[in-house]
């Protein structure tokens, strides 16, 4: 595990506060350039849905695969006129959880899933992830270290 130094670096980049991780539940807002307000979510399967809106709005990273429905229609998305960033990368940063604070950057998303790294500011460690699936577990792993030192995380500002 790397330091990266505290940047966001990519257009789509998102900003994780974890607010708590209760009853195996986690909870907080997720940040990115193009919004002011923080995004809630509760759980993995939000975080995941939120940020691929986004990457679909963005157009990237380009989906390797297109998503397909129960009956076998393949549905393709068209990247979003207009998105303007409204936050700096300084003002993303500025945001943080209770329990942490992660800056997930998808580089790629190829074989129907997600490839590239997440940092964990409160310690500036970088972990670089193959899957949704992985990056959930290195996220988890980290709230449990956190959580078994009694919570080291910032005020969400």
């Amino acid at each position: 595990m790397a330091g990266t130094g505290h940047y966001i670096g990519t257009p789509n980049g998102i900003v994780l506060c974890v607010g708590q991780s209760g009853s195996g539940t986690v909870e907080g807002h997720l940040y990115h350039a193009y919004s002011r307000e923080g995004i809630p979510f509760r759980g993995y399967e939000e975080i995941i849905r939120i940020a691929e809106e986004l990457f679909n709005a963005l157009g990237f990273p380009h989906m390797g695969t297109s998503d397909r429905d129960i009956h076998g229609r393949t549905h393709n998305y068209q990247r979003k006129e207009g998105m303007a960033r409204v936050m700096k990368d300084g003002e993303l940063l500025e945001k943080h959880g209770d329990m942490g604070t992660f800056v997930i950057r998808v580089q790629h998303r190829q074989h129907s899933s997600w490839q590239g790294r997440v940092t964990y500011l409160e310690e500036d460690r970088t972990v670089y992830f193959r899957s949704a699936l992985e990056l959930i577990k290195i996220i988890d792993g980290t709230l449990d270290e956190v959580e078994g030192t009694g919570g080291a995380g910032v005020q969400e500002g």
